[in-house]
């Protein structure tokens, strides 16, 4: 049993509130208050192959588990596609324009645009093809986290295009999301995040790590060696 208690505010997945789901590559749940793991990437940071390979492991999942799928298989999903998604994205492809301080500094002052207004930001990291973070936002109907997220890619595009001498489009239009489960997931999302440098083969040093301070106090931070 976990024993820790949550960070002020975080909410996981009640089984008491009820829950929509819509579809692109990924199922996408929301429910009010909930608190999110997200990813975001750029567009050039997974080839049109692992794209097609993703689409055909959906499809086969499909078949092998026909519907109505329950709560628990949609999730089942989510995670298998997203372990290959991160696995890949973590390969650093594309032309991994984040790895410039300067350009991951933008995404960072995107993201933190409305921290404490629209939404609380748990933590992050920003990588050189992709950024992880937790989210919760605080007016889940008017200022959902589809808008969010929007406002993050739009804030940071176009300076970040400037800023590099590049055009086009910078960002993958479809974000991953995942409902935090309870606080024992949470402190796994957090780890995760934490090591995600690590796992790329980059080191705290080469990205952009962040937990929010009230967190880092009461015992919810990363784990050395990559606390900050």
């Amino acid at each position: 049993m976990w024993n820790r208690p949550a960070p002020a505010g975080f909410q996981g997945l009640r089984d008491d509130l009820p829950v929509t789901v819509y579809e692109q590559l990924l199922p996408h749940w929301r429910q009010d208050g909930a608190t999110y793991f997200v990813t975001f990437r750029l567009a050039d940071s997974l080839p049109q192959t692992k794209l097609r390979e993703l689409r055909l492991f959906k499809a086969e999942w499909e078949r092998k588990h026909p519907p109505p799928w329950s709560n628990d298989k949609r999730d089942e999903l989510a995670r298998e596609v997203m372990q290959r998604v991160e696995r890949w994205l973590d390969q650093g492809m594309g032309a991994c324009a984040l790895k410039s301080a300067e350009a991951a500094a933008l995404v960072v002052k995107a993201m933190h645009a409305n921290d404490d207004l629209l939404y609380e930001l748990g933590c992050y990291v920003v990588m050189p093809n992709h950024v992880h973070a937790v989210v919760r936002p605080l007016q889940p109907r008017e200022y959902p986290l589809e808008k969010i997220l929007r406002d993050w890619k739009g804030g940071s595009s176009y300076e970040i295009n400037l800023l590099l001498g590049s055009s086009g489009t910078l960002w993958q239009r479809e974000s991953f999301d995942r409902i935090i489960r309870d606080e024992e997931h949470l402190d796994r999302v957090i780890q995760y995040i934490g090591r995600n440098p690590n796992l790329a083969g980059l080191t705290p040093a080469d990205v952009v790590l962040w937990v929010r301070p009230s967190w880092v106090e009461c015992g919810w931070g990363f784990e050395s060696p990559h606390d900050t």
